[in-house]
């Protein structure tokens, strides 16, 4: 099967996830990146495939010409994508990946405390509904 690219995957009940992918959708002016909850059909179907489960993340996941990007590439290569002033954070690559995930793992830890979570996925608004993304 064929699946869309790119696809960033991230946590449906997380605030601070949600927060993200609205922030995305609102700034990726060519509308080119589609989002799929972790909770979704597409996520359980394809994230194994790629060695990933789905269930056991605390990170985006951006899926892109058959790579699956995780932690704070996923976020940095999401910025690039989105173009203007957000591409350049793409640059924090510079810093040794160890430093830039363990960052992004003590967020990740921390979300739902932080941020809180939601009983279930949002749901887009009816302008965003066809870059979501289901199975």
């Amino acid at each position: 099967m064929a699946y869309p690219t790119p696809v960033l995957f991230f946590d449906g009940v997380c605030n601070l996830c949600n927060g993200a992918v609205q922030t995305v959708l609102k700034h990726d002016r060519r509308g080119q990146l589609k989002f799929a909850s972790l909770q979704s059909e597409l996520a359980t179907e394809l994230l194994p495939q790629l060695g990933i489960d789905p269930e056991a993340l605390r990170s985006l996941v951006l899926y892109e010409d058959g790579i699956a990007y995780t932690r704070s590439e996923a976020a940095l290569r999401t910025a690039r994508l989105m173009g203007g002033s957000f591409a350049a954070l793409y640059y924090l690559r510079l810093f040794p990946r160890s430093l830039r995930d363990w960052v992004y793992d003590l967020v990740g830890r921390n979300r739902y405390r932080w941020f809180g979570e939601r009983a279930e996925c949002m749901l887009p608004r009816p302008e965003w509904k066809a870059r979501f993304v289901s199975t």
